[in-house]
């Protein structure tokens, strides 16, 4: 969503490094020379936390060595780091991004035949990336269609390739793909008449949604299935033969969102199903769902306990990495910049904000950036090679979201808030 006018997010107060002496600019310091932060990043995200627990597990081992690695990227001395600005945080490498997801559209090499199954979601990611960075990807309409034609099945919906079953995650990824290429040609491919039908078959009694026949029930197909029937302007009445209305639902929505409520566990968070852990990416397509649904401001406090909810996000941030974590007890992962920042403004309290986003965008433009484009979840996890790993491709849209949505330009006044300007 676009910022309108300022928006004002005060970070707790943290003593800044004086300003250096020398007359050689900041951006001529070699980084090797001292284990000293740059100038300009706040004390908070250059050392460890002061309350560290004492006992050893294997958890704890995993967030120290995951800290290690980070901080060097916090502090702006790693070697590989550039290009910073006059508060210590480096700079979007939007043309290094570019071609990282161009390259993504290309050829795989065949070590890269597991994820057949995901060629939707492979499209998908490296064309939102593309849309987000200012790139035109009507470009590839032709090469979208001729791809995702094959993986369209006569019986409704979209499988991950071709001659496989129909899944709704996949289904979602090839129509928004099929949307962001836009066209009458794109649109047109859809079966809508069969893809209502296979909906209606997922339909469960309990309200949820099978994310393919015979497989699981869970959030993530309550959400694309919600999401394809508003992209699609799909009837909301069930098909005949649909076993959901053969037991007396009458509607795709009926009882959905009842279900969404009891996957929030007592933690607060939302799990993928009722009675499983809470993780930050069902809360996102628990919360999409349900803004499809109705009016987020009052479909959210009718069925979720929202000051819980609110709590078990803000609680997902860690520092001083700054990143966010998917569950309790995990570590920071960069694509949780999405699925956890993502949510909707009406789960915002009043004043102020959920999270330190100056933190945020730290971590991101920090500790996430390739040496050659794309970004990774965390410091150490992108493959070598002329070819990086594909998780990477996903993790470069999913925090580019977060990247250009919220923070399209950051200051620093003397006030000592962080200002963000849409």
């Amino acid at each position: 969503m676009p910022l309108i006018g300022k928006r004002k997010v005060r970070f707790p107060n943290a003593q800044k490094p004086n300003r250096p002496t020398s007359l050689i600019p900041t951006s001529a310091m070699n980084p090797s020379d001292s284990n000293q932060p740059r100038p300009g990043i706040p004390a908070l995200f250059t050392q460890p936390p002061p309350i560290r627990d004492p006992l050893i597990t294997e958890t704890i081992d995993l967030q120290n060595a995951t800290l290690e690695k980070c901080l060097p990227f916090l502090k702006g001395i790693h070697s590989a780091q550039k290009d910073f600005n006059d508060h210590g945080v480096p700079a979007l490498q939007r043309d290094l991004h570019i071609g990282y997801l161009y390259d993504a559209l290309e050829d795989y090499p065949e070590g890269f035949v597991a994820m057949d199954a995901s060629r939707p979601w492979i499209v998908y990611w490296a064309l939102a990336g593309l849309a987000m960075m200012g790139e035109e990807t009507t470009r590839f309409r032709e090469r979208v269609i001729t791809t995702l034609r094959p993986m369209q099945n006569p019986t409704g919906g979209f499988g991950g390739g071709h001659g496989q079953t129909s899944h709704l995650a996949g289904s979602y990824a090839a129509v928004l793909s099929l949307a962001m290429v836009g066209g009458e040609e794109a649109f047109g491919l859809v079966d809508r008449h069969a893809m209502w039908q296979w909906i209606g078959r997922l339909k469960q009694l309990d309200g949820g949604f099978r994310v393919c026949e015979g497989g699981e029930e869970d959030v993530r197909g309550a959400y694309c299935a919600m999401t394809l029937i508003s992209l699609l302007d799909l009837p909301l009445t069930l098909a005949p033969g649909s076993q959901a209305r053969g037991a007396g639902l009458e509607s795709l929505t009926s009882g959905l969102p009842e279900y969404l409520s009891r996957c929030q566990t007592f933690e607060g968070g939302i799990s993928g199903s009722p009675g499983s852990e809470a993780h930050g990416a069902y809360a996102f397509c628990a919360l999409a769902c349900l803004s499809i649904l109705g009016s987020p401001e009052e479909i959210f406090n009718r069925h979720m306990d929202i000051p819980m909810l609110v709590s078990w996000l803000s609680a997902r941030q860690s520092a001083p990495e700054g990143g966010l974590s998917g569950r309790t007890n995990k570590l920071v992962d960069g694509c949780y910049s999405h699925w956890v920042e993502g949510k909707p403004d009406s789960t915002e309290p009043p004043v102020n904000s959920l999270f330190s986003r100056e933190g945020l965008t730290r971590y991101i433009l920090g500790c996430c950036q390739g040496n050659d484009g794309g970004l990774r979840d965390k410091p150490g996890k992108i493959e070598r090679g002329s070819k990086p790993s594909l998780p990477d491709r996903l993790e470069c849209r999913k925090q580019q979201l977060f990247v250009l949505i919220f923070l399209e330009v950051f200051t620093m006044p003397r006030s000592g808030q962080c200002v963000f300007k849409g």
